[in-house]
């Protein structure tokens, strides 16, 4: 997204710092996955391959008819989607499973608008929100890095280079 805006990398921070000077309501970008027909098979599903498309083509049909790209107002517009629909998604699971805390972590999590977002769904709902503060949500990617690190540190065994990756794997040891 700002690749496409002409924004610096890594793109997170910056769109959150453009969305800030923009109108979140200036463009009406779709909410994927959140029609009622996807309700039921994609529940607690998130799809953003829509959203990016509609931000594109808006981008590209404002430039190819020589108009100015409002970039705050299309980051902020870009940014509610996103942070509408997630924070929808992560409340109406944690109310499905009974669950009545949600932790959120990874660069995403030092979005303003997410965690505001977040703080008032959760509020309404009685959901206690943990979060760490901004500059301790770093990318996930990294995370991992100083995980293995730590792990070699420890003189524990890696793992086979045939693992499979699955996000769904509860944590069931902590390193201590």
């Amino acid at each position: 997204m700002a690749r496409l805006l002409g924004l610096a990398y890594p793109g997170g921070p910056v769109i959150d710092r453009a969305a800030a000077q923009g109108d979140p309501t200036a463009i009406r970008f779709p909410r994927g996955l959140t029609a009622q027909k996807d309700l039921v098979r994609h529940r607690f599903d998130f799809s953003f391959s829509g959203l990016k498309t509609a931000v594109s083509r808006w981008v590209e049909t404002r430039q190819r008819d020589g108009l100015d790209v409002p970039i705050p107002d299309v980051a902020a517009s870009f940014q509610e989607a996103v942070c509408d629909v997630l924070t929808a998604k992560a409340v109406d699971a944690c109310e499905h499973h009974g669950v009545s805390q949600l932790l959120i972590g990874g660069g995403v999590a030092a979005n303003s608008r997410l965690r505001a977002l977040l703080e008032e769904r959760t509020a309404e709902r009685g959901i206690t929100l943990r979060r760490p503060r901004p500059g301790l949500c770093t990318d996930n990617g990294a995370m991992m890095a100083v995980l293995g690190a730590e792990v070699i540190r420890r003189g524990l065994p890696p793992s086979s280079l045939q693992i499979g990756a699955d996000s769904g794997l509860p944590v069931s040891r902590v390193l201590v």
